[in-house]
């Protein structure tokens, strides 16, 4: 399965789709209300198959504006959404108890009405031709930028996001894709290691820094977040201000987004097989804070995966308590004395000299197991 992003031309009628979601999320929230008070009576939550039969017969009683308003399987959607988040809830509890993680992963909760933000259409609803999107229970059509042509058939589901600038989205989720194009081997293979100085250390020498694109655009986040602060909360002029400050992120995040995808294009192209580490990145926001985040190279390593399955180059990552800058790539001794200030040292054993990031990188290339 394949998902395509397109964006909503702007257009007078958006706002239609503003109210369907908003509308939603009171769906959102008497369904979550109905599974709380579902166990404080029973002592369990209820079922995805007994949610739907119950919205079936609130449909006939309580809600009939539900049918008028919204087709079935877009509610159903809701359901199972809260339905999935109760099944990882439970999930995480037992591999806890289990040992096999400790991150915790919390109950469902009711989102705000700001935090909500999207709808699903499974099979019916709508209907698509050209770069017209047609929705039935309110009888609109949108436009959306059509910049390419979605290749699976048939679409299995159509999803419509809103983000925090207030501009429009539609994915489109199909199967029987057409596979993408491999490209040709070149016989050259990289392990990558991971900086803060440097973005990326490969093994054979090569180095890359990172623009830091947040860093470049603080002057104008300081800017809109001063424009915010001397607004009276609430007023027309403060959501004018708030949405200008997500615009300024928005942009950030699009510049990096960007980067990585040309970035990750560049060394599938270079190499067959590229190997990468594991890291806690939360753990080293917590030391190294904002600058982690700019960088962003649990978003790099996503991207870095996708491109390498979408044109058949292999992609490996190291475990995340596998020793890689310490020991000598050459011999294996282990340099325990190595401190964070060296970049450079020398192996005790066989002599030879190491860039600590090379070093690194070439470890991580012999360690790498494809994902």
């Amino acid at each position: 399965m394949k998902t395509e992003k397109y964006e909503f031309y702007h257009q007078s009628n958006l706002i239609q789709l503003g109210n369907l979601i908003d509308d939603l999320h009171g769906v959102h929230v008497h369904l979550l209300m109905l599974q709380r008070r579902y166990y404080r009576i029973y002592g369990k939550y209820a079922s995805f198959a007994r949610i739907c039969n119950h919205i079936t017969k609130l449909k006939q009683r309580t809600k009939p504006h539900w049918n008028q308003r919204f087709p079935s399987q877009v509610i159903q959607q809701v359901a199972k959404r809260i339905h999935l988040g109760y099944e990882k809830f439970f999930d995480n509890i037992r591999d806890r108890k289990a040992g096999k993680t400790k991150r915790k992963v919390g109950r469902p909760k009711i989102k705000p009405n700001h935090k909500y933000n999207s709808l699903t259409f499974t099979q019916a609803g709508f209907k698509i031709e050209g770069n017209r999107l047609t929705i039935n229970c309110i009888k609109k059509s949108f436009t959306f930028w059509k910049h390419r042509d979605w290749t699976g058939n048939p679409i299995k589901t159509v999803t419509i996001k809103r983000d925090n600038v207030g501009d429009y989205y539609l994915y489109l989720s199909c199967e029987n894709c057409e596979p993408s194009e491999k490209l040709p081997l070149t016989g050259n293979v990289a392990g990558a290691d991971f900086g803060c100085k440097t973005f990326l250390t490969l093994s054979d020498g090569t180095k890359i820094g990172s623009p830091e694109f947040y860093k470049q655009g603080l002057n104008a986040i300081r800017s809109a977040n001063k424009a915010l602060s001397g607004k009276q909360r609430g007023s027309n002029a403060w959501y004018r201000a708030k949405r200008h400050l997500a615009r300024v992120h928005k942009k950030i995040a699009n510049k990096r987004r960007d980067w990585f995808f040309k970035l990750a294009l560049r060394l599938v192209r270079k190499y067959d097989k590229i190997a990468i580490e594991t890291l806690n990145l939360e753990g080293m926001k917590r030391l190294w804070g904002r600058k982690i985040s700019d960088i962003a190279f649990g978003e790099f390593a996503l991207i870095l995966q996708w491109t390498c399955a979408k044109y058949g180059k292999t992609f490996a990552q190291a475990g995340r308590w596998t020793a890689t800058t310490k020991p000598c790539s050459v011999c294996g001794h282990h340099n325990g004395d190595l401190t964070l200030s060296e970049r450079q040292w020398t192996c005790p054993d066989c002599g030879f000299h190491h860039d600590r990031d090379i070093n690194a990188a070439i470890n991580i290339l012999q360690a790498g197991v494809p994902a």
